[in-house]
């Protein structure tokens, strides 16, 4: 089992409701268009999963106290604490239904990225005989049973039906490993923030590491999507100057909010969403 934890993520306790026991686990999906980037880049499924959090705590409909799933499940096969072990689920469309069945869902949507991979289906698996370990019953289904929805599509909903087998090329649970972390290089990003700017966003030095970096600024609400571009430009360093100013960040002023991300800046935004800080 690959499972990120909450602590992983820079996530406090679950403040969800307590429930120890359940019919079973219910499975789900997006039900939005998913980007197909999360098949070629583990760090985009951590942001995405981020990214699902802070919307639910920002709905003020449902007025949910966490992610409203226990589990999810992306396409590299990690299982991602949601709520986690012993928590009531918010994703079955009500209370009643909340309290017979856990929820686990699949990184996957109606647009875009709507085919599970075999190791997101070993992940689920392994959130289920997880959540069986820790009071959860037999049952399997999916969200659509007991509720009006198409959720969790035809391709993962076809798979419940079948009994929601481990597919044959996805390992058994074994134990649990960590995943490996992204790796941001604290000389590299302070470079493409010194050297982007002057050149207009949209000029790219190291690419990759600062996509990282503009993901996490993105998930703390401080950088619009259309900025998460690879280019440590005038907006991505705005973004960083108000995550600087933060007290996540650490409350820094004047001249240690400029944007130029420092030491401790940057660590606490890696602990908070799953890479790690290189010299």
């Amino acid at each position: 089992m690959k499972l990120v934890t909450r602590a992983d993520l820079g996530w406090p306790a679950s403040a969800a409701p307590t429930q120890t026991s359940t019919k079973g686990v219910k499975v789900h999906y997006e039900g939005t268009a998913v980007s197909t980037k999360l098949l070629t880049d583990h760090a985009a499924c951590i942001a995405e999963w981020q990214a699902i959090r802070a919307s639910h705590l920002a709905n003020t409909k449902e007025n949910y106290s966490d992610i409203a799933y226990n589990y999810g499940a992306c396409p590299h096969g990690y299982l991602l604490e949601g709520r986690g072990i012993g928590k009531r689920t918010g994703a079955n469309g009500n209370q009643t239904l909340n309290q017979a069945h856990y929820a686990i869902v699949g990184l996957v949507g109606s647009e875009g990225l709507t085919k599970p991979t075999d190791a997101m289906l070993g992940a689920i698996r392994d959130g289920i005989e997880l959540l069986r370990q820790h009071g959860a019953g037999t049952e399997i289904k999916g969200h659509r049973d007991g509720y009006a929805t198409t959720c969790p599509g035809a391709e993962l909903y076809a798979w419940v039906q079948k009994g929601a087998p481990r597919p044959a090329s996805a390992p058994a649970a074994g134990g649990t490993t960590a995943p490996a972390k992204p790796k941001v290089s604290l000389a590299h990003i302070v470079s493409a923030a010194r050297h982007d700017p002057p050149a207009a966003q949209g000029h790219t030095s190291y690419r990759s590491e600062v996509l990282i970096v503009e993901r996490a600024l993105k998930a703390e609400g401080l950088l619009p999507d259309e900025y998460v571009d690879g280019s440590f430009g005038t907006k991505t360093v705005t973004a960083y100057a108000r995550w600087q100013r933060s007290k996540a960040g650490g409350s820094y002023t004047g001249s240690a909010a400029d944007g130029i991300p420092g030491q401790a800046s940057l660590t606490r935004l890696a602990a908070r969403h799953g890479f790690q800080v290189v010299a």
